[in-house]
């Protein structure tokens, strides 16, 4: 029996075709295999009756010359799918595994920290500074030994410990260099003892005890976060690299560079105020009286929050202006001043501070604002820095959204093609049913339905000639869109400022992503309960060294409780009672792309 030539279109596209009506339909699937690359098993091969199968005779399809036939499906590279392969790397199960190897595995649970009686202020900001992997980095370098001596960071002598021991010299950096390091060994909960002690010790109000006499008091997360943070300062340097250029124009091409040492702190959690100090009374100024200039280093943000608060940005604004009495020296009296700040330089990771605690006088102790504050996943703080800044900032941030705003619309875009494609396959796929009038019934919608196919046409033909689309594959597609990205990244590059370049602690966009929340539940500063919401990082790529993208939901550290949760529950922090409500936001800088990703 002759072979009989028919059409086969897939993806958009036609290939002609020799069909053996002595053969199968297996022998069918592997010759399209050989054209589109489309492995038999995951084809889909429509005619007349429904799909082809493997054993179908191809002398019982009635082909006829020039016919043409719909075929769907895509070859397992596009979907990531594959032959199988022997693993270049020996399986390890988790019951083979070490407690720290398990801790370290992809996926694992962290560690929680067990609350050693109302230190869950103390647990909670260990937890949410632990998502600074720099500064876990950094404290694997520092060399002090925790009780003095050589160090400690193999472990420690349980025998150089007493809890709350008088006279006891414990230093506070290198105790959180081997909690950290201890709780990256394993899942259970770790008792913080060596780290409490350490901070009593340097901060002696962390060891006041409850007014019932039986354990600790509780105490304000926001202030042992401050202490531990100034503590770090002090303690923890690095070295950098300045650059330094010179003062003129023909010196700066021989710009020279020169290692210092500073605060690992000051590099990437502590910004600068540029500010302006004005008295109120026009008086001082007809007097001669200047105003005052002045730079400040920050380590967080206050967010100020009274009856007309509702959002991070407002009072982050409002916590940019404040009111001093001081003495004017051209009044010879106190005035009122007004100091208006300006930020000059962020930090990588910026800390911004709920301020909901007061002192009540009539209660005698700090009450708790329990107004409702929202406050976003992604902040942009460059109103808030200054002109020069600005400058700097706002051609990056800008290009930033517009790449975004395209990869949404290639995505949509491609989103859009696949419906339209398979509309098309199950509109084909359906014409070749043919419809027989069996009775009155189906005489009258046969010609209903060949009156309305007509009008259709009419209205193509006068609208424009159909052609055929071309669809792309997976595999194009992704091509294309890689394409674009190396294109954007190239132009975002080109646009970050270079003095800001040279700052590797700095933000460089004026966009901050949110990492790490620290909240309260309660009435009151002195009671109630803390804890903290960590963003999971996404997978190490062990062949890049780089995290992949993230799942976007969170670790809820409850003491030595960790469980996952969606970013829905972020959401829910913003206050308006005693629940959870944010007391500390840690943001930080959004990626942006590196001279090694835009290389060629």
């Amino acid at each position: 029996m002759a072979v009989i030539p028919v059409i086969v279109k897939h993806q958009g596209k036609r290939h002609e075709v020799e069909l053996d009506p002595t053969s199968t339909g297996e022998t069918f699937k592997y010759q399209l295999y050989s054209l589109t690359g489309v492995e038999p098993e995951r084809q889909k091969i429509l005619v007349k009756g429904g799909q082809l199968k493997d054993d179908t005779d191809l002398s019982t399809l009635g082909a006829k010359p020039g016919q043409t036939i719909m075929m769907m499906g895509t070859p397992s590279g596009d979907d990531g799918a594959g032959l199988f392969e022997r693993p270049k790397e020996k399986m390890r199960f988790v019951e083979d595994m070490t407690e720290a190897e398990a801790a370290r595995a992809e996926g694992a649970t962290p560690a929680g920290l067990i609350n050693l009686g109302n230190t869950c202020y103390m647990n909670s900001t260990l937890q949410t500074l632990r998502a600074v992997p720099e500064l876990q980095e950094e404290l694997l370098r520092y060399s002090g030994s925790v009780f003095g001596g050589s160090s400690s960071r193999g472990g420690f002598d349980p025998s150089q410990f007493s809890l709350g021991g008088a006279g006891t010299s414990i230093d506070l950096t290198a105790s959180l260099r081997d909690l950290y390091k201890q709780m990256s060994e394993t899942q259970q909960g770790f008792e913080p003892l060596v780290f409490l002690n350490a901070l009593q010790t340097a901060f002696p109000q962390f060891a006041q005890k409850s007014k019932t006499g039986h354990g600790l008091a509780q105490q304000d997360a926001e202030e042992a976060w401050s202490q531990i943070v100034s503590q770090l300062r002090q303690k923890l340097k690095i070295k950098d690299t300045a650059v330094i250029s010179g003062s003129s124009s023909t010196e700066s091409s021989t710009a020279t560079k020169k290692e210092e040492e500073i605060s690992f702190i000051d590099k990437y959690l502590a910004g600068r105020f540029e500010s302006i100090l004005e008295c109120d009374e026009p008086s001082a100024k007809e007097g001669g009286e200047e105003p005052v200039t002045s730079e400040d280093v920050f380590l967080k943000l206050d967010c100020h929050i009274n009856k007309d608060i509702n959002h991070l940005r407002d009072g982050i604004l409002a916590g940019l202006e404040e009111k001093v009495e001081k003495r004017s020296p051209v009044l010879d009296r106190d005035a009122v001043y007004t100091k208006k700040s300006r930020i000059a330089r962020l930090p990588k990771y910026l800390t911004v501070h709920f301020v909901r605690f007061f002192w009540k006088r009539e209660a005698q102790k700090k009450a708790k604002i329990m107004r409702k504050v929202t406050f976003p996943p992604e902040l942009d703080v460059v109103e808030f820095c200054t002109e020069t800044l600005r400058k700097q900032l706002v051609p990056v941030r800008d290009k930033v959204r517009e790449v975004r705003k395209d990869e949404e619309d290639v995505t949509r875009a491609r989103k859009r093609q696949k419906l339209a494609h398979k509309q098309e396959e199950d509109r084909k796929a359906d014409g070749e049913r043919v419809l027989k009038a069996t009775g009155p019934a189906d005489e009258k919608e046969l010609v209903k339905s060949k009156q309305t196919e007509g009008k259709m046409g009419e209205k193509a033909d006068a609208d424009t000639e159909m052609v055929d689309a071309v669809y792309k594959t997976d595999a194009e597609y992704e091509a294309e869109r890689a394409a674009l990205i190396k294109a954007a990244k190239k132009d975002l590059f080109a646009l970050i400022n270079q003095d800001l370049a040279a700052d590797e602690g700095a933000n460089m966009s004026g966009l901050y992503e949110l990492r790490g929340v620290v909240t309260h539940q309660g009435a009151s500063a002195d009671s109630g309960h803390y804890t903290s919401y960590v963003k999971k990082q996404g997978a190490l790529d062990p062949k890049t060294g780089k995290r992949k993208e993230d799942d976007g939901k969170w670790w809820w550290f409850n003491d030595d409780k960790v469980s996952e949760v969606d970013a829905d529950k972020i959401d829910m922090l913003s206050g308006g009672g005693e629940s959870h409500s944010a007391l500390i936001l840690l943001y930080r800088a959004i990626d942006l792309p590196t001279a090694e990703e835009v290389k060629d």
